[in-house]
Formats: C-alpha cells, structure tokens, sequence
C-alpha cells in the first residue's frame, strides 16, 4: 500500500475530512510537514478539499530558522497555495512563563494554527505527528506515570477549544490579544499517525522532495531524542516489532479508556452539583454514599473529570486521585486531600466538595514523599509530572536568580543527591542569613507556604543536610564561595548545577 492510500485509509477510517472541506496545514518544512503537504496536495481533488499553509518562525535557531521560513515562502508560491505565517519569540515567551521551549513552542504553535483556521473559516488542523512520534508520546507519557488517558497516545482527531482566557491572534509578525469570541473551535487531525518515519523519508526521496533538515532533532540532551536514538533501538534487539506492538496497545488502551469515560461522564452528571457559575464552577459537591458505591476505577474517573473541568490540565498525578478517592471513599467529616493548582478535597458528613480552597503553590511539584536519588548527568522526568530534573557540572560559579535553578560545590555535598520531602526536626541553613539556621517548619511558615502543602514541597538533600527548599531558598553551606582569596586558591572548581524545567 501507497503512502498516499495510507492517508486515504486512515482519512476514512476515523472521519478525519469531510467533501469540500477547508484544511490548514501545518508547515515546518522539515520531512514529516512536507510529506504531508504533498500527500494532500495529491489527494485534494479527490475530496474537493481546499488547502491552507500554515508556519511559525520560533526564533529558535537564528538563521536557519529564517532559512526555514523562506523554503516555506517558496514552496507556496511554486505549488500555488496560500500562506499564512509568522515570526514570534518562543524563547522569550517560554522565559515569561517559566515553561520549557518544547512546551513553550507547543503552546505558541497551536495558538497559531487555531487563529489561522478561525481566520481562513477551516473546518480542521492537519499535523504531521507520524507512527514513531506516536510510540515516542506514549514512552514518555508511561515514564511521567500517565494512567489509560496518557497511554492511549496521540488521537487521529481532537477537538481543540479555546480556554475562557485571551488567546493570542496568530496572523502577522507579532502576538495580538483577541478575546475568545473570536475563536470558534476545530478539529485537530493527524492523517501520517498510521505511517512510520521510515516511509515518510522513502516518499521525499521518490517524489524528489527536498526537507529542510533540523539539527535539534539530534540534540540528545532532549528526553525525546534520547528514546527516539537510544532507548527504543535497544527495545526492539529484544522485540523486533516493538513498535507495531506498542502502537496496537494505544489502540486498545484508547477503547478502554472511552468506555470507561463515558461511564464517568454519565454518573458525574447525575451525583455532581456545581458551586456557582454552573457555565465556569468554583468547586463541586458530590454525594458519599454514591461515591462509595462506585468501583474504584470510575470513582478516581471522577475525581479526575472534576480536576480537569476546573483545572485545563494534561496531565493529573496518580497519588493525588488516590490520595483524594481514600479521602473522599474512607476518612471522616473534615478530612482534606490536596490536588493540583490549588484544589482541596473537603469531607462532609454526607458528602465532600472539590474546590478552590487553597492559594497555588510557586513550586515545581508536589512529591507525596517519593525519593529520587540524583547522580551528576542525569536528567530525570519527575513521577506524574511535566517537570523534570537534570543535574550537570558546570564551570559557571556565579549564583543564578533563577528560582528553579541552584549551583553547589560539588566539595561540600555529602555523599548522594536526593529530591524528596521534609523530615520532623530537620533545619538548614538559608543563603543570606549569615549562616544562621532555621527549622523548616519555621521557614515554610514564614515563607506563607499553605499547611496542607508543607510535607509536599521538594527538598533537595544529601546524607547529612538539607541543600535547597527547591523554589524558595538553597543552604549557605554547599554553595560556592565568593571571596577572591577562595577563587585564586583552587585551580579548578568542582560546581553543580541543579535546574528544574518543564518539558
């Protein structure tokens, strides 16, 4: 089979396109985006669709990011289809929101696509995700402990809506605020997610196309790379058909997780009430008895469609469901649970609410006491999280003022690095006080860190002491000196970097 019957196939099969449909493309210029750009160009008259190209300049690569644009530019014109682009700032955009650029980009990208289909009145998106960035997603999604909703991988189609906040307009060289009623939603498509990278780069070389080639894609300090280069090749020396496998587990993972949705769905809308605004609720109070009826599996369902329909959230830890359903299913009236961005789970004598009770934490994760242990070089992706950890040496000794980010002597670190939480009784030093020490329970007091979330804040230590309350303040003890004398005396110096980020 064709690539293009692929596409065909896999356009029917899930209902991707409609006769007459307008369709933006999106363009980076690279194999996978040309691949597409070409297949529907090909099979357009079949359909009578209508194409639309789309591309965003990051900004991330200086010239060859324009060199990008201009190939694009070009490509539109000789293949006579419209144009939509623009050039915006992902690195400064990621800095302003404490993101990582992989999210950053992410996000910029489909607040791009969303305002060029609104624009150009297009009925879907198509992207060029393939079959390997499919089994990729799900690897990363199983390392991050995703439950069914993150392992069923990429959708062929979603449908992407606006949040009640102001989006940014995508036409022209830089960001403009729109209100939401600007934005209709649109379905997201995926027509290659049936074809593999393999056959995507035989078709540019039998159909003589030319894909700009981008050296990030080779940058193995990225986790995606690392499993893209490194871990899957080795997964498939112990089965050949690692890949088909995982990708029909998606499969059957995807089935599993919409029946059991639509189970939740129906039974949150009958035991759920609303707090306020039933159109954008504060909170919801569901019944116990109800509650303790369920099996396990749906109650957390219900937890979950709680959180999300409060929170816009990817991804939703496993212990703070749990943590919140042996709450909600076991405690007695006035038990609490927390959950993410700031929600509390209260129990009642008849039933618990889910709500807006506690301020947001400015920390990177809450950790539910796991322990991880760090080794100089790793970069690890944190349990239930988008965040990570990655730990270097660095030759850089000066102090950053990046909250997420601390430098140690490697000299004065005891022994091995762990991120964990709070022990009873433990005290530190923090920078800036001369030395003097404090009790972390004093210290979190006073830095107004809410109760319920001081035995969830991340503590960097190692086997004798406390180095950083990550986000608030790291020990004068491990840090590196800063006096002349002690900078002349050593002719090398043994630094580590500890950077937190959100990929």
């Amino acid at each position: 089979m064709t690539l293009i019957e692929k596409l065909r196939s896999t356009i029917h099969e899930h209902q991707l396109l409609a006769r007459g449909n307008t369709l933006v493309v999106g363009v980076s210029g690279g194999p996978d985006s040309l691949t597409l750009l070409h297949a529907l160009k090909m099979f357009a008259p079949e359909m009578e669709l209508k194409l639309h190209i789309a591309h965003l300049n990051h900004q991330l690569r200086g010239d060859d990011s324009d060199a990008d644009e201009q190939f694009v530019v070009w490509l539109a014109r000789e293949w006579g289809l419209p144009l939509a682009k623009a050039s915006w700032d992902v690195s400064g955009y990621a800095d302003e929101n404490g993101l990582s650029i992989e999210e950053a980009a992410r996000n910029l990208r489909y607040q791009f696509l969303i305002g060029v289909a609104n624009q150009v009145q297009a009925n879907a998106i198509a992207v060029a995700h393939n079959a390997d960035d499919q089994v990729e997603t799900i690897l990363l999604h199983f390392l991050r402990g995703a439950g069914l909703s993150g392992l069923r991988g990429m959708a062929y189609k979603t449908r992407l809506m606006t949040n009640d906040e102001r989006r940014t307009s995508t036409v022209g060289d830089s960001p403009s605020v729109l209100r939401p009623s600007s934005f209709v939603g649109v379905d997201l498509i995926r027509p290659l997610l049936d074809i593999t990278r393999a056959e995507i780069e035989n078709y540019c070389v039998e159909n003589n196309l030319q894909p700009r080639v981008d050296e990030t894609n080779f940058d193995l300090t990225i986790l995606r790379n690392r499993l893209r280069h490194n871990v899957i090749p080795y997964l498939e020396t112990i089965n050949p058909n690692f890949r088909a496998v995982l990708r029909h587990s998606a499969l059957s993972i995807a089935d599993d997780y919409a029946y059991i949705h639509q189970n939740v769905l129906g039974i949150f809308e009958r035991m759920g009430r609303a707090i306020g605004d039933v159109s954008k609720p504060s909170g919801f109070v569901f019944d116990r008895k109800w509650f303790r009826a369920l099996p396990v599996n749906l109650q957390r369902g219900v937890l979950r469609e709680a959180v999300s329909r409060l929170r816009r959230l990817k991804n939703i830890g496993y212990q703070h469901i749990e943590n919140a359903r042996q709450a909600a299913a076991e405690k007695d009236a006035g038990a609490e649970a927390t959950l993410p961005q700031g929600l509390l789970l209260v129990v009642g004598y008849d039933d618990f609410t889910i709500g807006e009770h506690l301020e947001i934490p400015d920390a990177p994760l809450l950790l539910n006491h796991q322990a991880i242990v760090l080794n100089v070089g790793d970069e690890v992706m944190l349990e239930e999280s988008d965040w990570g950890v990655r730990v270097q040496t660095t030759d850089d000794r000066r102090q950053t003022t990046e909250k997420w980010t601390a430098v140690f002597d490697a000299d004065k670190i005891s022994g091995k690095l762990t991120l964990r939480t709070r022990r009873a009784g433990e005290r530190f030093a923090p920078k800036g006080m001369g030395g003097k020490h404090k009790s972390l329970h004093e210290f979190m007091i006073d830095e107004k860190i809410p109760r319920h979330l001081r035995e969830l804040i991340p503590i960097l230590a190692d086997e004798e002491k406390v180095l950083w309350v990550v986000g608030y303040r790291a020990d004068e003890r491990a840090s590196p000196q800063r006096s002349k004398a002690s900078i002349a005396a050593r002719q090398v110096e043994n630094l580590v970097r500890v950077e937190f980020f959100k990929g």
